[in-house]
């Protein structure tokens, strides 16, 4: 068994999926289906009975929804730092535990409204971030967007 502590999670093993190599750096581990390993544990996260930690919140939010602090804070109206605190220490509200595995399964299950919405919030954030660049070619000015991802 292989104990998975992606994210600072502390009580994920798996069972198998994975292969241990040796790198030219030490030993490596490759994980079959990365994605889908990743959406299994979101769920199971979202299933379980007791309250999330704080490093279970941000897989979900962070692996899970792919929302950055700020994004989620603005889609539950509170700031992002408040977001940063409960994933910091553990103390997430009983409310903002409750709405997060409820986004995350909607998410999951397809709910198109709710895949619409964080879609929005990604596209919205990836555009604040973007550099614009412009090139001037005989004597007329050209603008380019850039991806955030380039910045």
């Amino acid at each position: 068994m292989y104990r998975y502590t992606d994210g600072g999670l502390r009580n994920v093993w798996l069972a198998n999926g994975y292969e241990v190599k040796q790198t030219p750096f030490g030993e490596g581990v490759a994980f079959h289906n990365l994605d889908g390993l990743t959406t299994a544990i979101c769920l199971a996260l979202a299933r379980k009975s007791s309250l999330l930690t704080g490093a279970e919140f941000r897989y979900i939010r962070s692996a899970g929804i792919l929302l950055s602090q700020p994004a989620l804070g603005k889609l539950m109206g509170v700031d992002g730092q408040s977001v940063a605190r409960w994933e910091k220490t553990s103390k997430v509200p009983r409310w903002a535990n409750k709405f997060i595995r409820l986004l995350y399964s909607a998410h999951a299950e397809g709910s198109q409204p709710i895949a619409l919405a964080v879609e929005r919030l990604t596209v919205a954030e990836r555009l604040v971030k973007q550099k614009i660049v412009v090139k001037e070619s005989n004597g007329c000015w050209q603008p380019e967007l850039q991806p955030a991802a380039l910045l």
